[in-house]
This record gives structure tokens, sequence and C-alpha cells, in this order.
């Protein structure tokens, strides 16, 4: 009779976290955070009809990375749960934080139940009334939740990333101040010998919810508009600074001094 081979508890799950993470890792980032007009998504994503950023409910949108078919799984389970919710109670008791709940309880399940664990980061956000009343969720593949202080970076070398949006972010930023901030980040990583890279419009798929938006917030910023707003973006706040002063006048030498 041959012998299984036998593997600890704890080795089961390294495996399939470090199994996760390289999936994860592999894939393309998304940024998301709170700006003046409401919560923007950002995220590196050239084909227009797989989405990484989407609707969940009025004022609830979802950013994902990782294996598509996975992350696309649970939004749709997240959209019948909110719909199922605010049909049989009231809209007001959809809530970012019950849907991060759910997530955070099938990703744990998933994790510890089967073979193979969901590739998947998941951000669960919701506009509020002013910046401070905003939510930000984070989900990992292991049914770990956070809740985030303003900005959430995703997918591969998000640390890097999050440093550039440690840096740079206020909730007092405009909408195209916001996309700079969001496009410069996720350039920041990537390019030859550790440079930036330059991202396009049709690079990225950008979508906000709007804070004074009635009824459902999300709107996606497609076309010229985001041709537009991509493209102002090419030159931040912060390399503006760094420019070169004009040049002075020489100050010419006193009498009597030398020549």
């Amino acid at each position: 009779m041959a012998m299984q081979f036998y593997a600890s508890p704890e080795q089961v799950m390294r495996d399939r976290s470090e199994y996760a993470r390289k999936g994860i890792s592999r894939g393309r980032s998304v940024v998301v955070f709170s700006y003046e007009g409401g919560v923007l998504f950002v995220a590196e994503n050239p084909s227009n009809a797989l989405h990484k950023v989407s609707e969940i409910y009025d004022r609830i949108a979802f950013a994902a990375v990782g294996k598509y078919n996975e992350f696309e799984n649970l939004r749709v389970a997240g959209v019948r749960l909110a719909d199922m919710r605010g049909y049989s109670y009231d809209r007001r008791d959809v809530t970012a934080r019950g849907l991060a709940n759910a997530y955070a309880q099938t990703l744990g399940a998933i994790f510890t139940e089967q073979s193979k664990p969901y590739e998947v980061e998941i951000c669960v956000a919701q506009v509020g009334a002013s910046a401070e009343e905003d939510e930000l969720y984070r989900l990992t593949y292991d049914g770990s939740v956070g809740d985030e202080p303003g900005y959430v970076a995703m997918g591969g070398q998000s640390e890097a990333i999050a440093t550039v949006l440690r840096k740079g972010h206020r909730t007092e930023l405009g909408l195209a101040d916001a996309i700079a901030l969001a496009v410069s980040a996720l350039a920041s990583v990537g390019g030859e010998n550790g440079q930036p890279r330059t991202l396009t419009a049709p690079q990225l798929e950008v979508a906000v919810l709007e804070r004074t938006r009635p009824g459902r917030a999300f709107r996606r910023i497609v076309g010229a508009r985001l041709d537009e707003l991509v493209t102002s973006a090419g030159t931040t706040p912060a390399e503006d600074a760094t420019e070169a002063p004009p040049a002075t006048e020489p100050t010419p030498p006193a009498a009597g001094g030398e020549s």
C-alpha cells in the first residue's frame, strides 16, 4: 500500500498564500482613493470589454486585480446580494461594510476549504457626503479585510505605488489633479531600469463615485474627456515645482573691482 505524502497545515497554508500572491503580483495595478468630488478608481487595463472597476449599488463600487473569471464571480455575487438586501429591507441597508464582510467570509472559506485559493485582491468603496465619510475596504485572497485610510493600491508592486500615493494624496484634490496623481503612481513602476513609464488614455480604465450625484453615483470617464484629463496629467504639480528657475541677469562688477 502506497503511503500518502504528508504536509503540515501550516505548510499547506503557506503554499496557498505564496501561490495566490504570485498570481496577484502578475496583474496590472489598480488605485482607489478619495478626492474632493468623491472616490476615484484608476486601473491599468487596455481592454475595453473586461472591466476591473464596476458598479455594485447606488453609491458603492468594486475594483479588483488578479484572475478575471474569479473576481468577476465575486462581483456578480456582490451585485445579487446588494439587490436582494435592498429589495428585502431598504436601499440604505446596503453598505460597503456589509458587502466587505460577505466577501471576507467567501474568500476565507475558499482559501481554507478548497485546494486552490482565489488569485484576487479586491476593494469595495462607498462614497459619503464628505471625504471623511468615504469607506474603502481592501480584501485579500485569504479573506483578510482592512479599512483603508483614504487610498488603496493593489496588484503588482503595490507598495511602491502606495508610497507615491502617500506622498501626494489629499482629499482636497480636484478631479484633474487626482487623475494626475493616480497616473503618476501607476507609471512610477514597471519602466526599464526602474524609470517611470508613460501611460496613455487607451491603457487606463477610469471611473468615479460622484459625491453630489443623486441616485446612482457611479460614472465611467471615457472618450474625449478621458483623453483630455490624462493628457493634462502628463505634467504633475510636483514636476512643475522642480523646473529650473528663470535665468537672472548677472550683477555688474562694482567700479574699481577686478576685470
